[in-house]
């Protein structure tokens, strides 16, 4: 049975065709994206130009100097793949480095934690490999709107009146960028970035400088970045800069171009699930994406079928799920290049039988990671209400504290804003299918480098400067990232792509999501619109590394009666706007019945397709 609300209804349809469909965070790169395939590009063209899009249109939320894991499937292969673009750590990056530096805890903004850019390689790589376009067509969409402008969102200015400060005391680079004339920009007022503007153009010139094939000009162009003239900048300006970063200090990067040249982007297998008929993929445990395959193997041992999916049992069982998820997710995971991850057992039916039986009537207060022989640190139990934070002492043991409310504006002033993400799901006529969650490189994040026009990632925040523990900080680590695409096939065909922006909420609505298309029988359109949800129980991968113990935030669609019950299980409920929970997007394909969703909180995301 399954439970379909007879009044349902969406913000705007889901998109049905069979030509191809494009979805994504915001409406200009879902139209870029969709005439790439009008112009008889295929999914991994149009997902290569989008991403370069986003990377204009949305420079809060991620940029070209960030990370991005990839979920494709080339019909012409025939299986799934996952691209690794997340950069390692630097080869002088240390915890002793950084202990010398009397630091207990990576900073969150700066150039210390500035690891490898890796977005750039990825889509040069899937363009190489799987595309049919050349350098040139993929940027030439992004290259214009940096150079001719772009209509600012509303969260743009936003973002930058929080860091405006910063920037006029301490980053006067990223000043010169984001405050035209001298002021916050206003929404909707046409934004350029000539200096990135012309990077682009430049890279696409030294793609074209020696002729020959597509494949020949992708390689060039990847040259120029990890060899040339990108990471020359990149280099100098870690080198001679000190900036101020969240730990209130001025200091210099790590970063080389020795390091950028030493990388380049992976392939991978996927780590999948069995939930009934569908087979969910996600990228491997350097990323927190098999947190949603360890809620969906908990949940499998309910039956959902006939739950609510605004009520209270529905919610309770996906949230205390998600709590074991997420604390394992801070015990185990890792980069296993370098570290033991229990990945079996933390998939497997008898380890997750035994931890489903944690999951009780009332909502749970602790923090509660599995235990498995010789694997995994915890980084500590936090019990109650209150709002802490998360270090390690200089005896590499963790180390929980209040946050302490007055230095807010102090730690915006020092550019602790959170950062966010972008993402896309894009299907074409012959099926070829692509999912990213491309993040980093935040306007927020570093300086702009003026040769460039942007600046680093901090991605190097998610690790720890405990050696014990297996997200700890090394030499040519991936840090454990957020960033969570997430691919399904049904009866062993490719089915569903989807994912969102978020943070630790990522792999919360993700799971949601699935759930309700499933077990509720809902839609796309119908699954994105539904009252969402988030639990702040455990430990934030970003700093200051805040927790909130037994806080669930729900929109304000939930209904007053579930909350009510929610609350009498021992949730601490926080109730925000009605349209507040996530920014999903979703592609699916149904035989040659191509569908798409996107999500209409913050009026940025769009999908298109016929």
């Amino acid at each position: 049975m399954s439970f379909i609300n007879p009044n349902a209804f969406t913000t705007r349809p889901e998109i049905d065709g069979t030509f191809g469909v494009v979805a994504s965070t915001h409406w200009i790169a879902t139209a870029v994206g969709m005439g790439i395939l009008e112009r008889g590009g295929n999914a991994f063209d149009a997902g290569v130009a989008t991403a370069f899009v986003l990377q204009v249109v949305e420079p809060h939320l991620n940029g070209p100097l960030g990370d991005v894991p990839v979920i494709l499937h080339d019909v012409r292969r025939g299986r799934p793949d996952v691209v690794c673009g997340q950069g390692p750590a630097p080869a002088a990056a240390t915890i002793e480095h950084m202990t010398g530096l009397g630091l207990d805890m990576m900073p969150g903004t700066g150039l210390l934690p500035a690891v490898v850019p890796g977005s750039f390689d990825a889509w040069m790589l899937i363009l190489r490999d799987h595309g049919t376009m050349r350098v040139r067509d993929v940027l030439e969409a992004a290259i214009g709107y940096a150079a001719r402008g772009f209509p600012l969102v509303e969260r743009i200015p936003a973002t930058i009146g929080t860091v405006e400060t910063l920037f006029r005391e301490h980053w006067p680079t990223s000043a010169a960028v984001y405050l035209p004339g001298g002021e916050v920009p206003r929404p909707g007022a046409l934004f350029t970035n000539p200096a990135m503007a012309e990077t682009y153009a430049r890279i696409v010139r030294e793609a074209e400088a020696g002729g020959g094939s597509r494949e020949a000009e992708v390689e060039r162009a990847r040259k120029a970045w990890s060899q040339g003239f990108v990471a020359e900048a990149i280099d100098a300006f870690c080198r001679t800069q000190e900036v101020m970063d969240t730990s209130g200090r001025r200091h210099g990067g790590l970063l080389t171009g020795q390091d950028i040249a030493s990388w380049q982007a992976t392939i991978e297998e996927p780590v999948a699930l069995s939930y009934g008929r569908y087979t969910v993929l996600k990228a491997g445990f350097w990323s927190q994406g098999p947190a949603t395959l360890q809620q969906l193997a908990l949940l499998s041992g309910f039956d959902l079928g006939g739950l609510d999916p605004a009520g209270p049992d529905f919610i309770h069982l996906q949230v205390e799920a998600a709590k074991l998820a997420f604390a394992d997710r801070d015990t185990f995971y890792g980069d296993p290049d370098f570290v033991r991850v229990p990945a079996e057992t933390l998939l497997s039916d008898a380890y997750t039988d035994a931890r489903r039986t944690l999951i009780g009537e009332t909502a749970s207060l602790d923090y509660r990671p599995g235990t498995i022989e010789g694997y995994g640190k915890s980084i500590g139990a936090r019990v109650g209400g209150e709002r802490t934070a998360v270090g390690a002492s200089g005896a590499g043991e963790p180390t929980v504290g209040r946050i302490p409310t007055a230095p807010r504006a102090q730690r915006e002033k020092m550019g602790a804003v959170s950062g966010d993400t972008v993402h896309f799901d894009i299907v074409d006529r012959h099926g070829n299918m692509i999912t990213a969650t491309p993040s980093g490189g935040w306007l927020h994040s570093s300086p702009v480098i003026p040769a460039l026009g942007f600046p680093l990632g901090t991605r190097g925040q998610m690790f720890w400067l405990d050696p014990a523990h297996p997200q700890a900080l090394g030499p040519g680590r991936r840090p454990r990232t957020t960033l969570s695409p997430t691919m399904a096939l049904r009866d062993g065909n490719p089915y569903l792509a989807w994912g969102t922006p978020g943070g630790d909420q990522q792999d919360q609505w993700i799971p949601q999501f699935f759930l309700r298309h499933v077990h509720a029988g809902m839609n796309l359109q119908e699954a994105i619109d539904a009252p969402a949800w988030h639990s702040e129980h455990f430990p934030s991968s970003f700093w200051p590394r805040t927790s909130r113990p037994g806080v669930l935030v729900v929109e304000r669609r939930v209904p007053e009666a579930t909350i009510a019950e929610l609350r009498r299980r021992g949730h601490v409920v926080e109730i925000g706007d009605e349209w507040s929970e996530g920014r999903l997007t979703a592609a699916s394909r149904d035989g040659h019945r191509l569908r798409a969703a996107a999500n209409p909180r913050g009026m940025q995301g769009y999908a298109a397709g016929r």
